[in-house]
């Protein structure tokens, strides 16, 4: 480890880190590793004493041989210079070769986004200057007799730095009229930066005729699309679905004018994996993305790049890293609201604030069409709510003994992620003398609470749309990402198998008057459904390579529904980040009533398959297939034959794929945040 301390002159510097960029050559190995360290003094044993997951969180492979290279260590997210000490770099992760370090240079995030021109944006007007730019709008005649005459239709200073600026600019006095418009910047100082975040022009009240021709195969279809993206939640634990507790009225509501999925299948059970499954209707063998760090490949084309390309506006809401930019999940949306945006880091209540957002940007959208993914992670740990959901369940007297029991307990958890989020197994608390029963049933109360307190901002999502006259024109969606462990299978958290528990997820469709009124389907069906399902609904065109089928036969009881096995999977990791076990692999499938288990990579002694019967056992708690091999062999073969389908259909590396791309393509996908 090479250890690089910063003077302390640099450490009032105002800007960011985006990267650090090595010029270096080594002998051997096959990735470089970096750690930004805040903490006041360095204890290098303790360090190299750590799991290496745990400290080389961000990497970048290498190319050994006698030529220097340049190595590019992205972190997940800006770091402020502010609070950076040092850079930890390890120049090789082979033990005993041999390297040489030419120079380390710290890239800030003024100098990467003066670098490009285009990259992932906000729709508005913003700057990075503390001085102030003026931002200009200017509309140009291109008639013959005023070629060079112009209007100036905007002009805005902006003085704070950091921020973006909506801006809405009426062009009604030029319909009808060719003519240029012009977006210019001014400054005092040379070489400011002032960004113009994804300008759009838009028909208010009318469609292109693009987008005419594309939805004139679709009956009726809808203005708007919003998909309620609902982290770490269980369908068993909605009142919709027959729970006890009623934890979601507003749902229920909507299930009873709408449709409800019962068995509605997640294809991964964490949301790193399930969430490009959503938005490419790709499985995750053929997706790629699976462990902490991997990104989806630039070659799939999302929910939001079909809409977009039909000419709706595109915006994303983003509770956690794993659904943003981090995993190449921004293509297509024209604004994107990351995690690093909301007030409380350390909360995972983020309806309230979203919606908050989302509201005045429907009434700003009335009469455009618009597809929203609002992605809001409430029933994700910490499970604690808001009052007075917190009290709804779980007892506040008892509060401060459940944390007690929950930090008297972490010194019995091995695994340093279910460490960090505090998630003990039943023998952990066996262990530490806490009845595992009566704790998980305070957490459930939280999390149910939390339930509570998102399904209140849906109601207040649907009154809105209401109030808009849009209610109507605009298909809802709420689903599930995947659920959620309470000692099932003797854990707690998600993304370590693929039992029911974890792959059952709520499927809401609600449109008045369009979609069937309290209908509930019991076909099992699967995320990857869901976006074929919306492409279909609006007329627009559904990629060749998706993997699901739409949903509307099963709405309208017509033919076009293909009955075919449902599959989630959990794969080997090898990531501190991504949730334990790492060692094993398992894929699940669901058909005729039975759910069999392959588990490829396990324990010693751990079972090759297991069977479960879907109808009186979704929990998968009694394992049927020593009495049933010969239904074992026919689900095995239906697996085999998926999987061979999903491995022949893999997208191919961002690696190989930009072979073939000039040096000017490759550098344009990069700005747009598409490749690394």
């Amino acid at each position: 480890m090479l250890v690089v301390e910063r003077s302390a002159a640099s450490l009032h510097e105002p800007d960011m880190l985006t990267a650090v960029e090595v010029r270096l050559r080594t002998s051997a190995g096959e990735h470089a590793g970096v750690m930004l360290d805040e903490s006041e003094k360095l204890d290098l044993q303790e360090l190299a004493g750590r799991p290496a997951g745990a400290v080389w969180r961000t990497t970048a492979p290498l190319h050994p041989g006698s030529a220097f290279e340049t190595v590019t260590l992205r972190p997940s997210r800006p770091e402020p210079f502010s609070r950076l000490r040092r850079i930890v770099l390890r120049p090789t992760d082979a033990a005993g070769a041999a390297f040489e370090v030419e120079s380390i240079k710290l890239v800030s995030r003024r100098e990467q986004l003066a670098a490009i021109r285009s990259g992932p944006s906000w729709q508005g007007l913003g700057t990075v200057e503390e001085s102030p730019v003026v931002f200009r709008v200017a509309v140009r005649s291109t008639a013959a007799l005023a070629p060079h005459a112009a209007t100036t239709v905007l002009e805005r200073t902006i003085s704070t730095p950091n921020r973006w600026e909506p801006v809405a600019v009426d062009l009604a006095a030029f319909a009808g009229r060719r003519v240029t418009l012009v977006l210019s910047l001014a400054a005092g100082r040379a070489g400011a930066l002032g960004f113009w975040g994804s300008p759009a022009v838009r028909a208010h009240g009318t469609l292109p005729a693009a987008i005419h021709a594309a939805r004139a195969a679709a009956a009726d279809p809808p203005q708007g699309v919003i998909v309620i993206w609902s982290d770490t939640t269980r369908a068993d634990h909605l009142s919709a679905y027959g729970y006890r507790r009623d934890t979601a009225s507003a749902l229920r509501r909507l299930a009873a004018a709408g449709t409800l999925f019962q068995h509605c299948i997640a294809q991964a059970t964490w949301t790193k994996v399930a969430t490009p499954s959503l938005l490419t209707s790709l499985y995750p063998t053929t997706h790629r993305v699976a462990d902490f760090s991997d990104r989806l490949p630039a070659s799939a084309t999302t929910l939001a790049e079909v809409f977009r390309t039909g000419g709706y506006a595109t915006l994303s809401y983003s509770s956690i890293l794993f659904t943003g930019q981090f995993t190449n999940l921004h293509k297509g949306f024209e604004e994107l609201h990351e995690d690093t945006s909301l007030p409380d880091q350390d909360s995972s209540k983020t309806a309230r604030v979203y919606l908050d957002r989302l509201l005045p940007w429907l009434d700003v959208h009335r009469d455009t069409p618009f597809f929203v993914f609002l992605h809001v992670s409430d029933a994700h740990d910490p499970y604690e709510p808001y009052a007075p959901y917190d009290a709804l369940w779980s007892d506040r007297a008892r509060k401060a003994e459940h944390e007690r029991q929950t930090k008297a307990v972490l010194k019995f958890i091995a695994d340093p992620l279910l460490k960090q989020f505090a998630m003990p197994a039943r023998t952990d608390l066996r262990q530490a003398g806490i009845d595992a029963t009566a704790y998980s049933a305070f957490n459930q109360g939280w999390y149910d609470g939390s339930i509570r307190g998102l399904d209140v901002e849906i109601g207040r999502l649907v009154e809105r749309l209401r109030e808009l006259g849009l209610e109507r024109k605009t298909l809802l969606v709420y689903t599930g990402d995947h659920g959620e462990e309470f000692f099932e299978h003797g854990r707690s958290f998600h993304g370590q198998s693929v039992y029911g528990e974890l792959t059952s997820v709520p499927l809401i469709f609600y449109r008045p008057g369009h979609v069937p009124a309290g209908r509930v389907i019991g076909e099992p069906v699967e995320t990857i459904d869901i976006m074929p399902t919306l492409l279909a609904a609006t007329g627009l065109p559904v990629p060749p390579a998706a993997q699901g089928q739409s949903l509307l036969p099963l709405f309208a009881g017509t033919p076009g529904w293909r009955a075919r096995p449902a599959i989630s999977e959990k794969a080997v990791t090898h990531e501190l980040f991504a949730p334990p076990p790492h060692d094993t692999e398992s894929f699940a499938v669901v058909a005729g009533g039975w759910k069999l288990v392959h588990n490829t990579v396990r324990p010693r002694g751990g079972p090759e398959f297991e069977l479960y019967d879907t109808r009186s056992d979704p929990l998968d708690q009694l394992d049927l297939a020593p009495r049933h091999p010969e239904v074992v062999g026919r689900l095995a073969r239906l697996l085999d034959a998926w999987h061979a389908k999903a491995v022949a259909a893999r997208l191919t590396p961002d690696a190989a794929a930009t072979r073939s791309l000039s040096p000017e393509e490759v550098q344009r996908l990069r700005s747009l945040g598409y490749i690394q």
